[in-house]
């Protein structure tokens, strides 16, 4: 079931938060996880048995984690892994490996006939694999006590806002949210409705338009010239922000309104002065679970080779979050762009810092906010192209071939610049604490907040694209 759906928000949502709060504190896990259930069985049915497998190894997994000790503690985490990834490894990237073992083997001219496998990428696949894994892994570490409950930690695992797009929850924020009684809470119900609002505003009004002129020029990217392509790639910028940020702010604002706090997402990560500050920014939940269980490890087994250690551990680590992208060799590139930037600003700290004291503030951090953005852009058309031909024909174009700009569904475009021209204006005002003194959401007047709030729903029925397109990173 899709976020921008009529049946969720007129139906699944209403029915579930009522409920929610109507049964008594013992029955609500039971009601959350059966309707969490019935939440992805929308999607493809059959896939839900994948995420019991997975909570079954990583439940029982855990327990014999806390009481086993030396190295039977470590097998069992292993295990736990191994067999946790090995449903990823099949389903999104068992064909990505056997063709490019099948492109060696015909180079050589081998006989290769491991046929490719015809499977449906299950939704948010990624996703529940981090969370389950983060789950043992703090268990193995002993920040985290393995929960008794099965149903609880089948609700760890299912809940509904964040099952199939994250947040990638941490045991210790999420479970003990699931013991505890939420009493209904006018503030939790009108914020959290105000944030689901915003968040349908990004994903409708934004990021579904901008998609229109995006997919013209990247489907038919051979009969477009530089200048369209350069604008499609700016526009792609804003979708996948607001797609994503759009998604998170809903998934954050349902869970919001029954009493349940789940971490943020994305701190306007347009406003980073470089890459560092971007991933800081960005996909929070994700960059997190990289630096805490891939980085920082890597970084301790490397200690004793300095700075060539922290950067061989950047570059594993974003060549790994490339490939959780998507399995093909753009994602793999992408990441790898990421991880020189990140190279970069690790080992021009003292000159970037020494160059911003002898440079006017508003200069510097100006100078830096474009460029980062304006390198994000660059990466962003391996992100989007479909093969390593279209993006070096992307790239080609773009810097060699400005031409008249492609208009097509005009409306696309001009919607698309005046909306997101007042999302950066509002982001600017929150970036900047201009919002401290006056702001529409939070006025006084009740009159105010009210028409702001009318003014919101009406921009979003008049200007939304209700073609049920799915979020981007569902296929992550």
């Amino acid at each position: 079931m899709l976020f921008n759906s009529f049946n969720f928000f007129f139906l699944f949502f209403p029915i579930v938060t009522i409920l929610y709060y109507l049964l008594p504190g013992k029955y609500r896990w039971i009601m959350l996880l059966a309707a969490s259930c019935f939440f992805y069985m929308c999607f493809v049915p059959i896939y839900i048995l994948i995420l019991l497998i997975t909570i079954l190894i990583d439940y029982f997994a855990a327990i014999a984690i806390h009481r086993a000790q030396g190295k039977t503690k470590k097998m069992f985490l292993v295990v736990s892994i191994v067999s946790t990834c090995v449903v990823l490894l099949i389903f999104k990237y068992f064909n990505f490996v056997n063709d490019n073992l099948r492109f060696v083997a015909n180079s050589f001219h081998w006989n290769y006939s491991i046929p490719m496998l015809k499977l449906l990428l299950p939704i948010g696949l990624s996703f529940h694999t981090f969370q389950s894994l983060s789950y043992v892994i703090e268990v193995y570490r002993g920040n985290q006590k393995p929960e008794p409950h099965f149903g609880i930690y089948s609700l760890y695992v299912m809940f509904y806002p964040q099952l199939v797009a994250g947040p990638i929850e941490r045991p210790q924020n999420m479970l003990h949210q699931f013991h505890e009684h939420h009493n209904f809470s006018y503030d939790n119900v009108t914020q959290g409705l105000k944030r689901m609002m915003w968040g349908f505003f990004k994903k409708i009004v934004i990021a579904d338009r901008a998609a229109i002129y995006v997919n013209a020029v990247f489907n038919n990217y051979q009969h477009h010239n530089g200048t369209s392509l350069a604008l499609g790639v700016l526009l792609f910028a804003f979708q996948v922000y607001c797609d994503f940020s759009g998604y998170s702010d809903i998934a954050l604002g349902s869970a919001q309104v029954m009493g349940f706090t789940l971490m943020t997402n994305f701190n306007r990560p347009y406003f980073s002065k470089n890459l560092t500050e971007f991933w800081r920014r960005w996909h929070i939940s994700l960059s997190s679970w990289f630096n805490d269980y891939l980085f920082s490890p890597l970084v301790v087994a490397y200690r004793d080779w300095g700075k060539f250690g922290v950067v061989l551990a950047l570059m594993i680590t974003f060549c790994v979050s490339g490939l959780w992208h998507g399995a093909g060799w753009t994602f793999i590139v992408f990441g790898l762009f990421h991880g020189a930037a990140l190279v970069y600003d690790f080992l021009s700290k003292k000159f970037r810092k020494k160059l911003s004291k002898n440079t006017p503030a508003f200069i510097y951090n100006g100078l830096s906010i474009i460029l980062s953005f304006a390198f994000l852009n660059f990466t962003l058309v391996f992100f989007r192209s479909g093969s390593f031909a279209q993006a070096l024909t992307i790239y080609q174009k773009i810097f060699t071939q400005p031409g008249k700009l492609y208009w097509g569904d005009y409306k696309a475009i001009v919607y698309s610049a005046f909306f997101i021209f007042i999302l950066v204006t509002i982001e600017i005002f929150e970036e900047y604490g201009l919002f401290n003194n006056f702001s529409l959401y939070r006025n006084n007047s009740w009159l105010v907040r009210r028409l702001t709030y009318c003014l919101l729903v009406v921009v979003i029925i008049l200007f939304g694209v209700f073609d049920g397109s799915q979020f981007i990173y569902f296929q992550f």
